[in-house]
C-alpha cells in the first residue's frame, strides 16, 4: 500500500513537472509577448521576465520591440527632368504595439520593405536631379511621411529614411562635370576682372598722386630697378616714363618756319638801296639748257626806246670794300618790246649799260 502511494505520488510530481516545463516561457527585456488562447487574442501583453503558459490552449508571439534597420534595394526610375537614375535607401523603424504587429499584418517586416521601395520609386519620379542631389534632406522628410502612414496601422514606428546612393549614368557624370569646370572658370573670371577693376581704380588714384608730385615717378623707377636686382638676375628691364618717350617724340618733330613775304615791285619804282658798307646780294647762276650764246641788245623801232638786256652781274666778296659799294643799279623799267633775256655761259661777260 505504502509502495503504491510512492509510485502515486512520484507519477504527480513527474507529471507536475512536464507541465510546468511545457508551460514556462521566458520573455527578454527587448520582447514583449502576444498570448492567443484557443485563437483569441489576450488584452493583456506579457512583460519579460518568467511567463506561464497552457499547453495546448494557449501561444504564445515574440515580438521584438528594438530598432530595426533594414536596407532598401536600389529601385530604378526616372526623375521628372527625363534622367534616368539609380537610388537606393536605408529605413529605421521599430514596433511600438506588439499585438497590432501579430494581428492587423501577417509579416510586418516585409510590408514596411515593400512599402520603402515602392515610396522610393515615387519620390524619384517626383523629384528633380538636383534635388536628388543636394535637397535630400527634404526628399528623406517626404519618403518617411509616405511610409509611416500606412505603418501606423501595423504598430509599426517609421524612425528615420535615409537616401544612400544616387547612382547617374556615365555620359550624365561627364556632362555634370562639364558644368562644374564651367561654373568654375566662370566664377575665376569674374573674380579675376574684379580684381583687376580694383586693381585699376588704385593705379588711377596713383597715376594722379604721381603726376602731382613729379618726383614720384622717379621714386617709383628707382624701387622697380631695385625689385629687379634683388632677383640677381642676368638680365636688367629698366622701363622708361611714357611722358619721357612722348617728349622725345615732339622733339624730333621739325618745327615750322615762318618766311617773310616780300612785296614784288611796281614798274617805275626805284629798288631800294642797300647800306653802306654791305655787299649786294649774289645770285645764283642758272645752268645752261643749251648751247651758249653770246648776248646781245634789241632796239624796238616801234616804241623808239632802246632797251638793254644785262645780264646779272657776279659780285666776287672782297676783304676790302669797293667805293661804289653803297651804290646800287637801277632796274629797267620793263616795256612791251622787251626781250627775254636768255641764259649766258659762264665766260661771257656782261654787257656795258647805255
Amino acid at each position: 500500500m505504502v509502495q503504491e502511494l510512492l509510485i502515486a505520488l512520484v507519477v504527480v510530481i513527474l507529471a507536475g513537472l512536464t507541465y510546468t516545463v511545457a508551460a514556462a516561457r521566458v520573455i527578454k527585456q527587448y520582447e514583449r509577448g502576444v498570448v492567443l488562447r484557443f485563437g483569441r487574442l489576450r488584452d493583456e501583453v506579457r512583460g519579460p521576465g518568467f511567463t506561464m503558459v497552457i499547453p495546448g490552449a494557449e501561444r504564445l508571439r515574440k515580438v521584438n520591440m528594438q530598432i530595426v534597420t533594414m536596407p532598401v534595394p536600389a529601385q530604378d526610375g526616372i526623375t521628372r527632368d527625363n534622367v534616368t537614375v539609380r537610388v537606393d535607401a536605408v529605413i529605421y523603424f521599430k514596433v511600438v504595439d506588439a499585438a497590432s504587429a501579430v494581428v492587423q499584418v501577417e509579416d510586418y517586416r516585409f510590408a514596411v520593405s515593400q512599402m520603402a521601395q515602392t515610396s522610393l520609386r515615387s519620390i524619384i519620379g517626383k523629384s528633380d536631379l538636383d534635388d536628388l542631389l543636394s535637397n535630400r534632406e527634404k526628399l528623406n522628410q517626404g519618403l518617411e511621411l509616405m511610409i509611416d502612414s500606412p505603418a501606423v496601422g501595423w504598430g509599426v514606428q517609421i524612425d528615420r529614411v535615409e537616401i544612400k546612393d544616387v547612382s547617374l549614368p556615365e555620359t550624365m557624370k561627364r556632362s555634370m562635370a562639364r558644368q562644374a569646370e564651367a561654373d568654375r572658370e566662370r566664377r575665376a573670371r569674374v573674380i579675376n576682372a574684379d580684381a583687376e577693376l580694383q586693381a585699376s581704380k588704385k593705379l588711377a588714384q596713383a597715376a594722379g598722386e604721381m603726376s602731382a608730385q613729379p618726383a614720384a615717378l622717379q621714386l617709383r623707377l628707382l624701387q622697380t630697378v631695385v625689385a629687379v636686382a634683388a632677383e640677381k638676375n642676368s638680365t636688367l628691364v629698366l622701363p622708361f616714363p611714357v611722358e619721357l618717350l612722348r617728349f622725345l617724340e615732339r622733339a624730333q618733330q621739325p618745327v615750322p618756319q615762318q618766311q617773310p613775304v616780300q612785296a614784288a615791285p611796281q614798274p617805275g619804282a626805284q629798288a631800294p638801296s642797300a647800306p653802306a658798307g654791305t655787299l649786294p646780294p649774289v645770285e645764283p647762276e642758272p645752268e645752261p639748257e643749251s648751247a651758249p650764246e653770246p648776248a646781245h641788245a634789241s632796239s624796238s623801232s616801234s616804241a623808239g626806246a632802246q632797251t638793254v638786256e644785262a645780264a646779272p652781274s657776279r659780285v666776287a666778296p672782297s676783304s676790302s670794300a669797293s667805293p661804289s659799294a653803297g651804290r646800287t643799279a637801277s632796274v629797267p623799267k620793263p616795256g612791251p618790246s622787251a626781250a627775254r633775256p636768255r641764259p649766258r655761259s659762264k665766260g661771257s661777260k656782261p654787257l656795258a649799260r647805255h
